[in-house]
């Protein structure tokens, strides 16, 4: 079968519109499916409990899918670098699919605990193989007016999760909120298998198991001191001492290792492009922000604004929709000029004054001026969210764009994992400080419930008590949100140094050459695609 260069198969791709947007769909409802089921699961988890029991492994249930995912997700970029990407993320999704139906059918919370950790090692291939697939199949030039579709999918998730948990559990069961996934999952598979075609590899090459174990490791503990540490276990106690000393001592090894291995599942030589260090800090601070904000901002409309659970959903739309159009015209004019350096800059500066505007707000904050602070948030993580992973495959081989993918989506989980676990801490001992001092006599029972309490239940408690309660949760958010400014203003600093290289792909400007020695994939090796 032939081959052709980049440019050959996007102007291809511009001939068959129709096969290339099937691709794209299936590609879309794969990750959605990862996106969307923590956020399911999550408004299911009373019912799940209430049926099967074991309240005290609750957190397990979320933690194993999330250690699973995280821990999976560099070995699959570099098992579709190496064996060949269309055959590694089917192999994905069906084993997302096997853990889907295997939670649906779980008679205790062991089993559930288990087999979500079996949907994690799927979930891991997802995202990971979307953004490589589409590196694979778009030229850079054209990748970016694509980040619309992703950002869409997104937004999309965090609104409509909560909404379509809530309508499954309620109307069909709560196992109905894993058996979902494989009616979505089959047609994914089905429209990838006859539509997409990519070439087959075959590596002579073994897989890195002691980096992988070494990375596995290290992963894992940085995650359980971040789920565990100030909750289940005191930060300075002994057991998140252990655990810090054994990441740290895993991911030391491994850095080492990697300089050993004959085919490093995390080659270091990737992270010697100034473009592709810069967008991994950037893609951690994202995932700090964003879902810290995505935690605290709905607890805040509750206990302060008043709000449903269902409401706080729908009222981060401010946010949400304004990161949507924004990476929508990100994308289009980057697609358009090739240049993209003002929107990592234009992000970290919208996001850090975001989260300044929201670290102001207090018990007279109405909802229309907070949506106004969330607008602005969200119109700086548009600006971001999808332009790091472009600058990161950008700045790679193409040989390296699994990997470049997978590691660009680690440091963001892994930045998520920081930000819900700092942000949380700080949160929690301002909420503990202010009710201490406003309520002494009954706020700490009200603390202690803070995150089960409805607006229903918060209009029920005594006003003293009450009014104590949204001083408190008002102290917290403010806490909360002015860390996150300041780490924002990282991701500004970082995003200062990005090199303009152009992107390479269809168009007359496609000749534009490499910058400062940061060469876009597409100049450094060409890439073949079965027709």
């Amino acid at each position: 079968m032939p081959e052709k260069t980049e440019a050959a198969a996007g102007a291809d791709a511009g001939k068959q519109p129709r096969s290339v947007r099937v691709v794209l769909l299936a590609l879309m409802i794969a990750m959605m499916l990862a996106m969307l089921d923590n956020m399911i699961i999550g408004t299911a988890m009373p019912t799940i409990v209430g049926e099967l029991g074991g309240l005290e492994h609750l957190s397990w249930v979320v933690t194993a899918y999330t250690l699973a995912t995280a821990a999976s997700t560099p070995l699959w970029g570099k098992l579709g670098d190496m064996y060949g990407r269309k055959g590694s993320f089917m192999t994905s999704i069906v084993i997302f699919l096997i853990g889907s139906a295997l939670s649906g059918m779980a008679q205790d919370m062991g089993q559930l605990i288990g087999f979500r950790a079996i949907q994690g090692l799927g979930a891991g291939g997802l995202m990971v193989g979307v953004m490589a697939i589409i590196g694979d199949l778009i030229p850079p030039r054209e990748r970016g007016k694509y980040q619309g579709m992703i950002a869409g999918v997104m937004a999309l998730s965090m609104i409509g999760g909560p909404l379509v948990g809530g309508t499954i559990t309620d109307n069909w069961g709560w196992r109905w909120s894993f058996y979902i996934n494989i009616p979505l999952g089959v047609i994914a598979l089905i429209a990838i298998s006859a539509v997409l075609h990519l070439p087959k590899k075959r590596s002579k090459a073994r897989i890195d198991y002691p980096g992988a174990a070494l990375l596995t490791i290290g992963i894992t503990a940085i995650v359980l001191v971040t789920t565990w540490g100030g909750t289940e276990y005191a930060w300075t106690s002994a057991r998140i001492m252990e655990l810090i000393g054994i990441g740290v001592a895993a991911l030391v090894g491994f850095v080492f290792w990697q300089t050993k291995a004959a085919e490093p599942i995390m080659p270091l030589h990737i992270f010697r492009s100034r473009n592709f260090t810069l967008m991994s800090i950037i893609g951690f601070i994202v995932g700090f922000v964003m879902f810290g904000a995505t935690l605290f901002l709905p607890l805040y409309q509750q206990s302060v604004q008043g709000a449903s659970a269902t409401n706080s959903g729908l009222l981060l739309l401010p946010m949400l929709g304004a990161m949507l159009v924004t990476s929508m015209v990100a994308g289009r004019v980057t697609t358009s000029t090739g240049r993209y350096k003002i929107f990592p800059v234009a992000g970290g500066a919208l996001m850090t004054v975001g989260l300044f505007l929201l670290s102001t707000m207090d018990t007279d904050t109405t909802r229309f001026t907070s949506g106004l602070y969330m607008a602005v948030v969200g119109l700086g993580m548009g600006c971001l969210m999808q332009i790091t992973m472009l600058v990161a495959q950008n700045s790679v081989e193409m040989k390296d764009m699994g990997v470049a993918s997978s590691s660009t989506t680690l440091f963001r989980t892994l930045g998520s994992s920081f930000g819900v676990a700092i942000m949380g801490a700080l949160f929690n001992n301002r909420v503990q400080d202010a009710m201490a001092e406003r309520a002494p006599a009954g706020g700490s029972k009200v603390t202690e419930q803070s995150a089960t309490l409805t607006a229903d239940a918060l209009n029920a408690l005594p006003a003293a008590v009450r009014d104590a309660y949204q001083h408190a949760v008002s102290s917290g958010t403010h806490g909360a949100f002015l860390l996150g400014s300041v780490v924002a203003v990282l991701a500004l600093v970082a995003a200062v140094f990005v090199k303009e290289v152009p992107l390479k792909g269809a168009g007359p400007k496609a000749a534009d050459g490499p910058a400062d020695g940061d060469a876009p994939a597409s100049a450094k090796e060409p890439v073949t695609e079965t027709v």
